[in-house]
């Protein structure tokens, strides 16, 4: 079996998940998805569950802050589904502008229906972009772009990289937190 759901009174649906990443049990609370609890191969799912059980109280604390986050949250324009082709295009043209107009330059663009990030840049310079970027504000969506290209020259998220980005946009911690506030669509 490779993952089980158990209903835990205060807390409600538990996701118990076999990981082959994970060494050991592995509790986590992620906005719109949940408990989950990785379980590494070899341990049964009952000892996970003993483990949630015992847990109990941390999971709850921690889950009514997740569940404020949520209500706070806003959800992106609902604009049926994205043409892909379009959505690409679109990111792609405003990375290039944005690019050559800054100075940046990376390797290659991809552009997936990531479900947890809005984009990345890898240390070969490759950025992935979130297609579902093209349903933020206009500014949220240069935000995301300068973030990853500017991980093109900073590989880290240190005090370097912040000064950095805010001498090309100003206030780019606020931009941050207004970022946070919008989910991902799990579609």
């Amino acid at each position: 079996m490779k993952s089980k759901i158990i209903e835990l009174d205060n807390i409600g649906p538990v996701l118990l998940e076999r990981s082959s990443r994970a060494c050991h049990i592995n509790i986590s609370i992620r906005p719109f998805k949940g408990v989950r609890v990785a379980v590494p191969f070899g341990v049964p799912f009952d000892t996970a569950e003993k483990v949630a059980v015992e847990k109990a109280p941390w999971i709850s604390r921690h889950l009514k802050k997740i569940t404020a986050q949520e209500q706070k949250s806003f959800p992106l324009p609902d604009s049926g589904a994205i043409n892909r082709a379009k959505a690409r295009k679109k990111l792609v043209r405003r990375l290039d502008e944005l690019a050559a107009r800054y100075g940046f330059s990376y390797n290659r663009v991809f552009v997936r229906n990531q479900k947890t990030r809005w984009g990345s840049c890898s240390v070969k310079n490759n950025i992935n972009l979130n297609v579902n970027l093209v349903n933020l504000p206009g500014e949220l969506l240069d935000y995301v772009i300068l973030h990853e290209l500017m991980h093109t020259r900073i590989k880290n998220h240190g005090n370097t990289f912040w000064k950095e980005m805010d001498l090309l946009m100003g206030n780019v911690r606020q931009l941050d937190k207004e970022l946070n506030r919008y989910k991902i669509p799990l579609c």
